[in-house]
């Protein structure tokens, strides 16, 4: 059967550290016609590209059953995500009530040891135990983990599993030749193990769940219904049953459904899910707006143009899902480690069964130094029952699920919390390469500025008083639609400044605008219009023109009955938190730059305001790129840029990590390996400091958990290790990466 679709995603809940994921991999890679495979532990799936020959979904599924992985739903990549995770917790609770229907038996066979061992004799003791152990082995307890065991054996690879089967099966075997043979009984130590694998199973499923929660809220975030005009009536239907084309009703307070084109009314919306900024904007006719963001006033309707998968939000879900499903580049020598572990492993246990059996005597002294300390160890014990102890131990002590959960868990909670703060860092790769960043270059506009023309100056000339002059100028310019004049009105508004009506408006092409206000003529514009209109005392005020100028200012000249009365000025202005953030980058000893096609003047303006350490202007866009590349010759591959337009996204994949605005052009955040959501250049510093904490926790992970293997599989092979304290200590240390790796939440809240 060919397979049309591009992707299949199978959810494979039992994945739960990049051990498993390899395996997975493994298996997949030998099948014809799969042209990428993409595991993300974070949510337990694995995404297939395929090419048109590829195997069906379904030959996918029983592959990765094969290799010892229950899969719980496979989709194509038209299909929507709503079923995973109901799957992930069908299998939380799946995995509960395993550990507890082995957890309780157990239970009752470690007191009937107690009592056994230290009380009184319990009449068919043997036989007793090894009934409460058979369900914890044998059925819905561990049944589940022998033919992962065997799925994987059978299929050439070898996970955890395969380590807990072997530790568990051959002793409860061992216990049931105590009722031909006396010997000491093992089936307590095989329910154990059990028992404790399934409990570590849990709580490493769930702290991973934690550690991937950002996923999640962002999928909250998104209104759940949606209020459409059909057949010329209005309905409400759920999010699902809108298509491309439909007709939302979205009033006041709502969110708007999904991303769409007003159709009609005006309001404001309150974008800082997208854009970061605080302040709704104004919308009307024509106007693009996006799903998840809230209509704050009038009534619109909005033509849906997205939905699904091509939203807003759900890239930026995307964005989140591929930085968790990335790899850090310190991760390989891990992963090459992990391959070979378990096959290492029953070696050394296999190494160890030999080595005892036939060389007890000669290895008694190391116990009885041993048991001077260690209560379980026993130097009397036999050849045969110190061979198996050692063997047993060794298997389960061992854990390949610390190594390969050490990086997952750090970048899953790293990445989580970034999304949470308006970071979304796409791989793995940018936040082992941002904490070695040594200048950071800034586009200007949209990035440095906010891209949008303010109000910054007010001058009077002569006897006029602010307050007057920018009264008459808003008149005027109220009636034209130019960004500089709905700048000054605005700025007029802010201001409390009363806007009085104009009449005889007239726009003067290249010069500016013209009415009466008051009965008077009023003339608004730059000094050639009002010299062509003779208008007296331009000359009086041009120090403040020059001084207005030079900071980079567009100044526009107002004029009452044919004499100046004073001067406005406009300019993208600096976003107020623009040399907050490099303040900060200067106090992490980093250089900044500015690259910017404007001019020189108006360029050193800015950069003299903020404190920046070099400024590249006139550049054009295609020029951008060879300023990145010099910058790179001469202080190595550690730059960033940071840009927010089209023009933008060439010299963010020459940067060594490409930070894009997310307010800015979708090719410049599709560029980028870090987009900050919020569009604050302080967001800039906090990725810096995510991927250090970050990066420093992957190496923490990694130091424990070939410390922990590297010191607990020799103390197991030499005997001083007994198995019940192994698979307990084994347990301890998966969740400890994933603990270690949670903390990274105090750590990044703290600061």
């Amino acid at each position: 059967m060919k397979n049309q679709a591009s992707k299949i995603t199978l959810h494979v809940p039992g994945m739960g550290s990049d051990h498993c994921a390899g395996i997975v991999r493994e298996s997949l890679n030998r099948l014809d016609g799969i042209e990428n495979i993409q595991t993300n532990i974070s949510n337990h799936q694995v995404t297939v590209e395929c090419s048109v020959d590829a195997p069906s979904p379904q030959t996918l599924k029983k592959t990765v059953e094969k290799a010892g992985y229950e899969v719980s739903s496979v989709r194509t990549g038209q299909e929507q995500e709503s079923a995973d995770s109901d799957s992930e917790e069908s299998y939380l609770s799946r995995a509960w009530h395993r550990f507890w229907i082995a957890a309780v038996p157990t239970s009752v066979i470690m007191i009937l040891m107690l009592v056994h061992m230290f009380f009184i004799t319990v009449p068919g003791y043997l036989a007793i135990i090894s009934i409460l152990a058979f369900p914890v082995i044998f059925l819905y307890g561990g049944w589940a983990t022998h033919v992962s065991a065997w799925r994987s054996a059978r299929n050439r690879t070898a996970n955890m599993d395969v380590l807990i089967s072997m530790g568990s099966l051959p002793p409860y075997v061992l216990g049931l030749v105590g009722f031909i043979y006396p010997m000491t009984s093992f089936t307590e130590m095989a329910a154990t193990i059990m028992t404790f694998h399934l409990l570590g199973r849990y709580l490493e499923n769930r702290a991973k769940g934690r550690a991937s929660q950002a996923i999640r809220k962002l999928l909250t975030l998104g209104a759940k219904t949606a209020r459409v005009e059909r057949d010329g009536r209005e309905e409400e239907v759920s999010i699902k049953e809108l298509a491309p084309g439909d007709v939302m009703i979205v009033r006041p307070g709502e969110k708007i459904p999904t991303d769409g084109e007003v159709l009609q009314g005006e309001s404001h919306v309150d974008e800082s899910i997208a854009t970061g900024e605080s302040l709704p904007v104004a919308k009307g006719r024509g106007s693009q707006v996006l799903g998840a963001t809230v209509n704050k006033e009038g009534r619109i309707k909005v033509k849906a143009t997205r939905i699904g998968a091509d939203t807003f939000l759900s890239q930026v879900i995307k964005l989140v899902e591929e930085a968790q499903n990335s790899r850090v580049p310190i991760q390989d020598f891990a992963d090459r480690v992990t391959h070979r572990f378990v096959p290492a492993v029953i070696i050394i246990a296999l190494f160890s069964f030999l080595v005892w059996f036939f060389f007890a005597d000669t290895l008694r002294p190391i116990l009885a130094w041993g048991a001077g300390f260690l209560p379980w160890v026993d130097p009397t014990a036999t050849p045969l029952i110190l061979a198996l102890l050692a063997a047993i131990s060794v298997l389960v002590i061992a854990c390949p699920c610390a190594l390969g959960l050490a990086t997952p868990t750090a970048l899953m909670v790293g990445s989580g919390m970034g999304a949470e703060r308006g970071l979304l860092i796409r791989s793995g790769a940018a936040i082992q390469s941002l904490k070695d960043i040594k200048m950071v270059v800034l586009d200007k506009t949209g990035t440095i500025t906010k891209g949008t023309p303010e109000l910054t100056d007010v001058v009077a000339a002569g006897n006029q008083n602010e307050k007057t002059v920018l009264s008459f100028a808003a008149a005027v310019e109220n009636a034209s639609e130019h960004p500089i004049a709905q700048a000054i009105v605005s700025g007029a508004k802010k201001r409390n400044v009363n806007i009085k009506n104009v009449k005889n408006f007239q726009s003067v092409s290249a010069r500016g605008v013209e009415g009466r206000v008051d009965g008077k003529p009023v003339l608004i514009g730059n000094r050639r219009l009002l010299d062509e209109s003779g208008v007296s005392g331009v000359e009086d005020i041009d120090d403040e023109l020059k001084r207005l100028e030079d900071k980079g200012r567009t100044v526009v000249l107002v004029a009452v009955d044919g004499r100046i009365i004073g001067v406005v000025a406009v300019a993208d202005t600096i976003k107020p938190e623009s040399k907050s953030a490099i303040e900060s980058l200067h106090g992490m000893g980093l250089q900044v730059a500015m690259v910017t096609g404007d001019n020189e003047r108006s360029a050193q303006a800015v950069a003299d305001e903020i404190g920046l350490d070099e400024v590249l202007a006139g550049v054009l866009p295609e020029g951008k790129v060879d300023e990145i590349r010099k910058l790179q010759e001469r202080v190595g591959p550690h730059v960033a840029m940071v840009g927010d337009g089209i023009n933008d996204a060439p010299a963010l994949k020459q940067a060594d990590v490409g930070i894009a605005i997310g307010a800015g052009a979708d090719v410049a955040i599709d560029a980028a390996d870090v987009t900050l959501v919020s569009g604050e250049l302080t967001k800039v510093v906090e990725a810096i400091e995510l991927s250090k904490a970050t990066f420093k926790k992957i190496v923490h992970n990694l130091f424990w958990a070939f410390f922990y293997n590297g010191i607990a599989i020799p103390v197991a092979a030499i005997g001083l290790l007994h198995p019940m304290i192994g698979v307990i200590a084994m347990v301890s240390s998966s969740l400890s990466v994933v603990g270690n790796s949670l903390l990274l939440k105090r750590g990044l809240r703290g600061s």
